[in-house]
């Protein structure tokens, strides 16, 4: 089981760039599917990108061409590039982690960091 750490989070302004990065520990992440989720205060956990072991990819619906997914197996790291940001983005980003394929539903993933705080401002 691998143990995850975000990192890259903070406070920009709407149209402004951000890359979160998702530290992993272990030697078999390359074995993981990785996601990312955020929650935004008051509300519900909501599916972010995922991308596969192999590196395929899927997006939530509302951010697909902002928000871009990617991994690097040599550095045990997922990343999130996000771009045109927006006050709606601000919310805590998880990073998930879990055996080979990608899912899009909190309970499908069994391993969480503790979260990144992203403050969009207008």
């Amino acid at each position: 089981q691998v143990q995850l750490v975000e990192s890259g989070g903070g406070l920009v302004q709407a149209g402004a760039s951000l890359r979160l990065s998702c530290a992993a520990s272990g030697r078999t992440f390359s074995a993981y599917a990785m996601a990312w989720f955020r929650q935004g205060s008051g509300k519900e956990r909501e599916f972010v990108a995922a991308i596969s072991h192999l590196g395929a990819r899927t997006y939530a619906d509302s951010l697909k061409g902002r928000f871009t997914i990617s991994r690097d197996n040599a550095k045990n790291t997922v990343y999130l590039q996000m771009n045109s940001l927006k006050p709606e983005d601000t919310a805590v980003y998880y990073c998930a982690a879990r055996p080979y394929t990608i899912a899009q539903l909190t309970r499908d993933y069994d391993t969480w960091g503790q979260g990144t705080q992203v403050t969009v401002s207008s």
